[in-house]
This record gives structure tokens, sequence and C-alpha cells, in this order.
């Protein structure tokens, strides 16, 4: 006797790859990104940070403080937050092949983020929790409040 399929016992139309829900493709350019990229792309923007910040405060990386610290935070958020709302990626996600677009766009969409998105999405990636915390389609509370999600270039 052959076995039939019996309904809700595969992949719903709602959600068969991440990304499905919101109108993206499932590989390719324009699919949403995987957490390696994006791991990536926080560490390099970090150290972008960090860089910076060792500029502005004359010390090593490696020496630390709270001067140096505030200065890497402040640094990181006013990058991130700039170039991913204007310019839809940070120097991370352009050296990953990344960019965020706003959830409202699709696939086809070049419209940036939006300044303010890019404030909300980076002010919750500096809390970390939010950025841990995600969905089905790999959008993080930061993308959520946001309105954005990260895809491939």
């Amino acid at each position: 006797m052959a076995s039939t399929p019996q309904p809700g016992t595969g992949p719903t139309e709602e959600f068969r790859f991440p990304g499905n829900r919101l109108g993206l493709p499932e590989d390719g350019p324009g699919s949403v990104a995987g957490w390696v990229r994006r791991v990536l792309a926080l560490f390099l923007d970090w150290l972008i940070a960090g860089l910076v910040a060792s500029a502005i405060t004359s010390k090593p990386m490696w020496a630390g403080g709270n001067d140096y610290n505030t200065a890497q935070l402040v640094t990181f958020f006013v990058m991130t937050a700039i170039l991913a709302g204007l310019a839809g990626s940070t120097i991370g996600h352009r050296v990953c092949g990344l960019r965020v677009i706003p959830v409202r766009g699709g696939v086809g969409y070049t419209t940036q983020p939006g300044l303010l998105a890019g404030v909300i999405r980076t002010f919750l990636i500096c809390l970390v929790i939010p950025a841990v915390v995600f969905d089905r389609d790999y959008r993080g509370l930061h993308d959520r409040a946001a309105g954005t999600v990260v895809v491939r270039r």
C-alpha cells in the first residue's frame, strides 16, 4: 500500500525559505544573507571603528580604557547609522557582498532605508540582544524595528 502525503506535512507556502514571505528570491542577489557573512561584516565594521577610535584617542587598540571604548562605540554607531541608512551598506557589508534594503521594496528596490532606519537599526545592534533574537527570515529585532532586511548584493 503506497503512502499518500498528509496535509500539513511539508513546508507551507508562507515559509519555504528565508525571505519567501518578504518576496525575496531563494538564492543569488537579493536573497536573505546568511549569518557567516553578516558576522564577518560586523567584525570588519567594529575593527574599522576601533582603528578610527585609536587615531582619535592616540592609544593603541590593545590599550583599551574608557575613553578608547567610548570612542570606538560612538565611531561604530555614527559610521554604521550613516552608511547603512544613506548608502545601504557599511564598509563591512560592501566587503562581504551585502546590502540593507527596506522591506517595503522587495527584490529590485534600490531606495536606501533612510537615516532614521539606520539610526534605529544601529542603536539596537549596539544593545546586542536585539541583534541576536531573530525570526524565520533571519531578521533580527533591529531589522524588524527599522523595517529592513540584509540581502546579498
